[in-house]
């Protein structure tokens, strides 16, 4: 919260807007995000622009507390639920746009529809990155196809490698070695977050990406049928959201 705050003040010192919201949410599907979601928001009349870009890199085998799986839950089924939540006051506000950060780590994604929460496979900290990235792209790819003639544009993109805190868990500081001598190569040769999102918010128009999605990410029926199961697992049923508990 004390984070989200100071970003806000930054910000609004560094554009000139007179009036910048912050609203804390958890990146989940729970009570959290709902309720702050549905009891804060309305004030807006307006949802210009969504950026969803919550994200979770190869963390250990851990859980939301709804019960996903955590890069599935926060990566993939948190930006479902929150867009859609959203959604009437982006249609609202067209021509507006909702962006969604997956990586190029989709392509070695595949969506397991036996085992989406890794509750029988042993788990592996990448294909789960990976599929909850390929998750975000086949999300956009439906959603578009929702939103045709609405005036909300969404797109889906690589952001590259950056200098953030996202990579923690993937054991470039496991080492003497890789902490001393690895490390601040990394952290010199890559961009740091503020030319990372400059570079990835073109205009109206403006192509997003520069390659081609996975053949995966281009399956018509695999976007279909993700979403159908991430509206089960997030409790969503148009027109409304169901008020029960989510399934653990």
């Amino acid at each position: 919260r004390e984070t989200c705050c100071a970003k806000r003040t930054e910000a609004s010192g560094g554009t000139g807007l007179k009036s910048l919201m912050a609203q804390h949410l958890e990146a989940e599907t729970g009570d959290h995000p709902r309720s702050g979601t549905i009891r804060d928001l309305p004030e807006e009349e307006r949802v210009d622009i969504l950026i969803n870009n919550a994200g979770v890199m190869r963390c250990p085998h851990w859980t939301t507390e709804d019960g996903f799986e955590m890069q599935f839950g926060v990566n993939h089924l948190g930006h479902f639920l929150l867009t859609n939540l959203l959604l009437d006051k982006l249609k609202a506000s067209a021509p507006s746009r909702i962006i969604n950060l997956s990586s190029l780590a989709h392509v070695a994604g595949h969506i397991d529809f036996d085992d989406l929460n890794w509750q029988t496979r042993k788990y592996d900290t990448k294909a789960a990155y990976c599929q909850s990235k390929l998750a975000i792209v086949l999300f956009t790819k439906e959603l578009s196809r929702r939103l045709q003639g609405s005036g909300v544009t969404v797109n889906a993109l690589h952001p590259g490698v950056a200098r953030t805190e996202l990579g923690r868990h993937t054991g470039i500081h496991g080492s003497t070695f890789s902490s001393t001598t690895l490390g601040p190569i990394f952290w010199l040769l890559v961009k740091g977050p503020e030319l990372a999102a400059r570079q990835h918010i073109p205009g109206r128009g403006r192509e997003l990406a520069d390659k081609a999605p996975a053949p995966e990410a281009e399956d018509e029926e695999v976007a279909r049928r993700l979403w159908a199961e991430s509206a089960r697992l997030v409790g969503l049923e148009a027109p409304s959201v169901r008020q029960q508990p989510l399934p653990r």
